[in-house]
C-alpha cells in the first residue's frame, strides 16, 4: 500500500462488503465516509468464483492454496450472485456524505497495488470481438514478476504492468434500479478505461444520495478494447480519495477523466458509430467550454489533435474515449469552471 498518503479508512472485501453482479442504490453502505477523506478499498477478480471453488480451479494452474486469498473463498461460500446480473465481484457501497443527485464526484486514483501475484486472462467461444474464433474456453493464468513489473505471458513474451480498475461506479439513477455490472453507463461501472492507473482522476454524476461508489474487477494491464473479453484479471487495493462538487454534475452527459498530460471524455452505446460521435460531441464541448473556442474551432481541434480510441468493445455498450493533450494550452486550464478541482 502507498503510504505517500494518509488513509482515513480501509474496507476490507468480504461476503458481507461486496454485491455481485448488480451495481445498485438499494445496498446498505459498507462504509461511509466525508468529502475529501481517502480510502483503501480490497477487491477481489471474479475469476476462479464462477465454477467451482478457487483454490481447486487456481490449483490447477500451479498455483499454491496459500496463494489464494481468503477473501476469495469466503465471497464463494457465502456470497450470492444475482439472476441475471454480471460476473463482476465489486466492493462497496461507499457512502460519501453531502453527495447529493446533480452533483459530481471526484475520485482521485492515489495508489493501485497488487494483492497477488497472477492473473487470469480468459475467452471462448461467444467471447470477445470474434466469438467464433475459438471452440472452447481457453482461460490462460499468467504470473507476474512484480519486482521487475512484468506480467510473464510466455517464455519469450513480457508485458508491462499498468494496473487500473476495469469498474469504477456510483449507483445508476433510481429509474434504473439494479444495473448489471456488464454494460458500463453514464454512472460509469464496466468502462475498462486503461489509462485511470495511479495518478490520474475520474468524474462522475451523482444521482442518489452518497453518491453510493462501488469498484472491482480490478486489471493487471489491458490494451484499448480488451477484445478477446478480459484483460489480466486481478485482485487488487486501490487507495481513493473522494470530493463532492456541489451542482457540477448537472451538465455531465459522461463521466470524465483526466491524468497528468490529457483530459479524457467519453462517449457510449450499443452502436459503436454513435459511442464515437458521443465522445466527439463530449470533447467538441469541453473545448467550447474550457478553452473558449467556436464550435468551428472546437471541432477543427478535435480533428488535428485528438485521438480516439475504442476503449471497451466486448461489453454491449462501447466505449469511445478522446484524448485531449494538455500541453496544447498555454495556459493551465481548471478542469471546472467552479475552480474546486486541486
Amino acid at each position: 500500500m502507498n503510504t505517500k498518503y494518509p488513509v482515513n479508512a480501509t474496507l476490507r472485501s468480504t461476503a458481507d462488503t461486496v454485491v455481485w453482479g448488480h451495481i445498485a442504490a438499494d445496498v446498505p453502505p459498507a462504509l461511509r465516509i466525508k468529502s475529501g477523506q481517502t480510502v483503501s478499498i480490497d477487491t477481489v477478480s471474479h475469476q476462479g468464483l464462477l465454477k467451482g471453488d478457487p483454490v481447486a480451479y487456481f490449483s490447477e494452474a500451479g498455483v499454491r492454496a496459500g496463494q489464494v486469498l481468503e477473501d476469495a473463498t469466503d465471497i464463494f461460500r457465502r456470497a450470492r450472485r444475482g439472476e441475471g446480473a454480471g460476473v463482476h465481484v465489486l466492493t462497496g457501497p461507499v457512502h460519501v456524505e453531502g453527495a447529493r443527485a446533480g452533483d459530481m464526484l471526484e475520485v482521485r486514483i492515489l495508489d493501485i497495488a497488487f494483492r497477488v501475484p497472477y492473473g487470469v486472462n480468459s475467452s471462448g467461444r461467444g467471447s470477445g470481438v470474434l466469438p467464433e474464433l475459438l471452440e472452447i474456453a481457453a482461460p490462460k493464468t499468467i504470473r507476474l514478476d512484480l519486482e521487475r513489473g512484468v506480467a510473464l505471458f510466455s517464455d519469450d513474451i513480457e508485458i508491462p504492468l499498468s494496473p487500473f480498475m476495469g469498474i469504477m461506479a456510483v449507483a445508476p439513477p433510481p429509474d434504473i434500479g439494479r444495473a448489471s455490472t456488464k454494460p458500463p453507463g453514464v454512472w460509469g461501472g464496466n468502462m475498462d478505461l486503461k489509462q485511470l492507473t495511479t495518478g490520474a482522476t475520474l468524474y462522475l454524476p451523482v444521482f442518489n444520495d452518497g453518491a453510493l461508489f462501488y469498484t472491482g474487477d480490478g486489471h493487471a494491464m489491458q490494451g484499448d478494447g480488451e477484445v478477446n473479453g478480459t484483460a489480466i484479471e486481478i485482485s487488487l487495493t486501490p487507495t481513493l480519495q473522494f470530493i463532492v462538487h456541489k451542482g457540477a454534475g448537472a451538465r455531465m452527459t459522461w463521466p470524465r477523466a483526466e491524468d497528468a498530460t490529457h483530459y479524457y471524455l467519453m462517449g457510449m452505446d450499443a452502436d459503436l458509430d454513435t459511442a464515437l460521435k458521443h465522445a466527439v460531441q463530449e470533447t467538441v464541448d469541453f473545448l467550447q467550454d474550457r478553452a473558449g473556442l467556436s464550435a468551428a474551432d472546437a471541432y477543427a481541434l478535435a480533428s488535428l489533435s485528438v485521438d480516439f480510441r475504442v476503449g471497451e468493445a466486448v461489453n454491449n455498450i462501447k466505449m469511445v474515449y478522446g484524448m485531449i493533450p494538455k500541453n496544447l494550452f498555454r495556459k493551465k486550464m481548471e478542469y471546472w469552471h467552479d475552480g474546486q478541482i486541486g
